[in-house]
């Protein structure tokens, strides 16, 4: 019998341009980029052959490298903890909504992905703008005397991202609630619960599964996202994303700014696998 035509090979044959296509594009790019961290750069004679581990020095000894990366993962988490907040009730109540009403619902949370993020960003900050919609409105109701500060800083950058990735928590609840048996909603409200009480003691440990997939999504996209950090932090407010830019765009220091792409992708990576234990560990043993 042929190797080509075994059973054993055959998924492996099928699944093949599928896997050299997702090498070229994703692990290929990944590899030099991790290769050209190792790089050594100076001014004077640019990008050198010789690799050494000098560019990662100099960011884990650096506390400017530190609060960086603090300010965005901390913008990551309260992205996350605010869609969660909103995302879930919203998911819950289009799964109660009857078939039309659903469609209508899921057209509308799927409709500003279909706008490109650096449009959206931009109509946030002409509403957040020190003369902007909020700003103006309050002072012609003259309940401020002078505008608030919602440009430039990590709160205005944590409300853009909400609404940049809410949609991405409210389809992944939503999908774990069409998997769930209705039967256990009325069976609880049969035994005189409430609907505080089923929400929060039958449906919620349901939504685990997606509430774990959906923020898993939000604070991996948050915490790498550029357009809204960059036009509504500018440079004031750094983040990781538009310290990359600025290392390959305007020092031209490549392997330093390889190394910090680098030490994010890992540094997600490690916060993913271990929340995704504690949340799996945690739900085993309330289901026990």
């Amino acid at each position: 019998m042929s190797v080509f035509s075994s059973s054993a090979a055959r998924p492996w044959l099928l699944s093949g341009p599928a896997l050299a296509l997702f090498a070229s594009l994703l692990v290929t790019p990944i590899v030099m980029t991790v290769l050209l961290s190792f790089r050594e750069f100076s001014f004077y004679g640019g990008i050198s052959d010789t690799l050494g581990l000098s560019n990662y020095i100099e960011i884990l000894g650096d506390g400017y490298f530190y609060e960086i990366f603090l300010r965005t993962f901390l913008i990551a988490l309260g992205t996350t903890v605010l869609c969660v907040l909103l995302g879930v009730p919203e998911a819950y109540f289009i799964h109660r909504m009857g078939p039309l009403w659903r469609s209508m619902m899921l057209l509308v949370v799927l409709g500003p992905l279909l706008i490109s993020v650096v449009v959206r960003t931009l109509g946030w900050a002409i509403l957040l703008g020190n003369k902007g919609v909020i700003n103006d409105l309050l002072t012609r109701m003259e309940l401020i005397e002078r505008p608030l500060k919602m440009m430039y800083t990590s709160g205005g950058i944590v409300l853009a991202l909400t609404h940049v990735m809410i949609p991405f928590m409210i389809l992944a609840v939503w999908a774990s609630l069409q998997r769930q048996d209705p039967d256990s909603e009325r069976a609880a409200e049969s035994l005189g619960a409430g609907p505080v009480t089923v929400f929060l003691r039958v449906v919620l440990p349901q939504c685990v599964p997606g509430i774990l997939s959906g923020s898993l999504i939000v604070f991996s996209l948050s915490a790498s996202a550029f357009a809204t950090p960059a036009i509504l932090g500018g440079r004031r407010v750094k983040v990781v994303s538009t310290t990359v830019y600025d290392e390959f765009l305007n020092t031209l220091n490549w392997p330093l700014g390889a190394a910090i792409a680098v030490l994010l992708l890992v540094s997600i990576m490690t916060i993913m696998v271990a929340w995704t234990r504690l949340v799996e560990r945690r739900h085993g043993e309330a289901l026990q």
